[in-house]
């Protein structure tokens, strides 16, 4: 079935559920009925799957009641209740309940679908410690015998290896264990995912006492973390026994470590929780991580024992169901002010101690840098005078340079000179002006004789005379040049080859993005990091147009060129970056992400624009620059995939073609 651009579906999402509902001691007619409530809920809100807690259908606290034939014979025609209503569902139902085989009784996760029984999956490890005394009444899945038993009238699948796949949702299998199961060393559900299950249900009972929320939240999320998975967990609540024991409805649902959603706890009432899980960057990290495969191959036998069940959902034909996740518009920024402070410390602490290295390692007693007054020259700068105060040097051991050109504003000269002062390094000026016009006059430029053809030639020759002078000074002072070109520059390839922000001895910005400097050059300034004086002079330069500076004129005080103007918004380019560098999405999902992530900002960009701007990242990334990458200093790595250097995340061809992503963008993104 074709979906919709707007449907989640087609980009590799599923909704997924986990609902709490309110039930009765000993009364699986009344619990039922209570599971149907919220099921029907979960499907109406468009879940694919949904997991109630364990025994939920008889209750977790029957204890000695789990004996009583009139309560298992209960129990079995409630789930025969529940079979009847799936088939108006189109959601996967787990619901636990008590289920007889083998001259034995299981506590079960049994899963229902449209009037089927899919499988039912026995608890592995059954605790028998503290308050729980499991084993007086359940025998462990490891003592069943048969692979098929017979229940609600049904032949089904019987054994806690069962992997059920879905034939029409690529990505989306599912595997179910039960409460204990995640609490142990190695859990049922590893062997899962390296089986291929990439969504990991625990159908759980789980009384409350201080400190044990906390600690589910940390196994849900590191268990979902080191399966690369999805790992939903209920747990019961209102209506149990209190004989001895208080619940809280606990009710979680984490992704590759995140945590999506978690509900409300100690609700007197049914509760459900639901979240979109990223099916597509689920299996993307597991084709990445290599050692996820490798992990496979070492436990072949356990990963060998799972029954692959298909089966299709079989979603009706409706109105695309829209994304309900949060996409971050800066995913390399922390939207939390307290998160985007310590990214930023320890962004900069990265930066400082790689500094400190190269030059402990390298025994240089200089630092040269080319300071214009901008975003990145000012951050590489304040790198620089952080390394200079740990290794208890002086800071006039760094050479700062400001050389204006034919464009230089009043603004930016003005900033670079405040700045250099207050760091108190070697402040000095070049005029590069004059040694450009003798290139130009060597070249013929007609510039020399004044046209204003302000080309490509113009502006490289500027950009060269800069590096020359700083190598030249760096030769003569005993020094390295520190390179100030960041991330999102080299991705689009905003330098020139050779010279410029390309080049340098150790360039410390060059895994940060341009829209993290932003964040970087605030916090320093905020916290005081290399002193109070220089903090006005960078809230001014934060204030500044992002600009190379090399055609003349000024509007304002301001610089005449806008780099943004030129390539497009740092913010849809970093966007871009992150996505494609990080999890190799195809670009129409980008697209989807990120007009997703910018509804309702201001501004706002439309899908048509979002597309049209990641043309241009597409052709400059995939197409144009590599050759520029392929060459640059060494420069420490700050974050996860946010590395384009040829020795670490990105070894491309630099003669590779762009068609491929700018078809697949064209064909799959509608223009409006």
């Amino acid at each position: 079935m074709h979906l919709p651009f707007h449907d989640l579906h087609r980009h590799g999402f599923a909704r997924v559920a986990v609902a709490v509902p309110r039930c009765r001691v000993a009364d699986p007619a009344f619990n039922a009925e209570q599971t149907i409530a919220l099921w029907r809920e979960a499907d109406e809100r468009g879940a694919s799957l949904v997991a109630f807690p364990e025994l939920g259908i008889s209750a977790y606290t029957c204890d000695d009641l789990f004996h009583q034939r009139a309560l298992l014979d209960a129990c079995e025609a409630a789930l025969a209740r529940l079979v009847e209503a799936s088939l108006g569902f189109t959601a996967v139902g787990l619901v636990g309940l008590p289920v007889r085989a083998d001259h034995a009784l299981f506590n079960a996760a049994v899963v229902v679908h449209r009037g089927r029984l899919l499988g039912v999956v026995p608890k592995t490890y059954l605790p028998n410690y503290g308050e729980f005394y499991e084993a007086r009444q359940f025998v462990p899945a490891g003592q069943a015998r048969s692979t098929q038993i017979v229940l609600a009238g049904q032949s089904v699948p019987f054994g806690a290896e069962l992997l059920f796949e879905a034939s029409d949702l690529p990505g989306f299998a599912f595997h179910a264990e039960i409460c204990e199961d995640v609490w142990v060393p190695v859990p049922p559900s590893s062997f899962a995912a390296l089986a291929g299950a990439t969504v990991l249900v625990n159908l759980s009972a789980s009384n409350i006492v201080i400190g044990k929320a906390d600690y589910r939240e940390q196994l849900v999320r590191g268990q979902s973390a080191r399966c690369l998975a999805a790992y939903l967990y209920s747990s019961a609540g209102a209506g149990e026994s209190s004989t001895d024991l208080a619940w809280d409805g606990q009710a979680l649902i984490a992704e590759n470590g995140e945590l999506l959603a978690a509900s409300e706890r100690f609700s007197d009432d049914s509760h459900l929780v639901t979240a979109d899980i990223d099916l597509d960057r689920l299996m993307r990290e597991r084709v990445r991580q290599n050692s996820f495969s490798a992990n496979a191959a070492r436990h072949a036998g356990e990963v060998q024992r799972f029954r692959r069940l298909a089966f299709a959902l079989g979603r009706p034909a409706g109105p695309a169901l829209r994304l309900q996740r949060h996409v971050a518009r800066f995913p390399y920024v922390p939207s939390d002010p307290a998160r985007r402070s310590e990214r930023c410390r320890e962004v900069y602490d990265i930066q400082v101690q790689a500094l400190t290295q190269r030059l402990r390692a390298a025994r240089i007693g200089k630092l040269v840098i080319g300071v214009s007054g901008g975003l990145d020259s000012t951050h590489a700068l304040l790198v620089c005078a952080k390394a200079m105060d740990r290794l208890g040097r002086p800071r006039r051991d760094i050479v700062g340079v400001t050389m204006p050109g034919f464009a230089t504003s009043e603004r930016t000269l003005g900033q670079a000179l405040r700045l250099l002062e207050a760091i108190g390094c070697d402040a000095r000026t070049i005029d590069i002006r004059p040694s450009c016009l003798q290139m130009l006059k060597d070249i013929e430029h007609p510039f020399v004789d004044g046209h204003p053809q302000y080309d490509i030639t113009f502006e490289n020759v500027q950009a060269g005379e800069r590096t020359s002078h700083l190598f030249r000074l760096a030769n003569h002072v005993g020094g390295i040049v520190v390179g100030t070109g960041d991330l999102s520059e080299l991705a689009l390839g905003w330098c020139t080859y050779g010279v410029g922000d390309h080049m340098s001895h150790y360039s410390v910005n060059a895994s940060v993005p341009k829209t993290l400097i932003q964040h970087l050059v605030r916090w320093v300034a905020e916290s005081e990091q290399v002193g109070s004086p220089c903090s006005e002079v960078l809230l001014d330069i934060l204030d500044t147009e992002i600009s190379p500076e090399l055609v003349p004129g000024e509007a304002d005080g301001q610089p005449a060129q806008s780099t943004e103007a030129r390539l497009g918004p740092y913010a849809l380019h970093d966007f871009s970056l992150y996505h494609l560098l990080r999890f190799g999405f195809a670009p129409s999902k980008v697209a989807y992400l990120c007009e997703h992530a910018w509804q309702g900002a201001e501004p706002g960009y439309p899908l048509a624009e979002i597309k049209r701007h990641l043309q241009t990242f597409l052709h400059r990334f995939f197409q144009t620059s590599q050759f520029k990458r392929s060459c640059v200093p060494n420069a420490p790595k700050v974050g996860s995939g946010g590395s384009l250097s040829p020795r670490g995340d990105w070894r491309a061809p630099s003669d590779g073609e762009a068609a491929a992503w700018l078809a697949e963008l064209d064909s799959n993104v509608p223009q409006a």
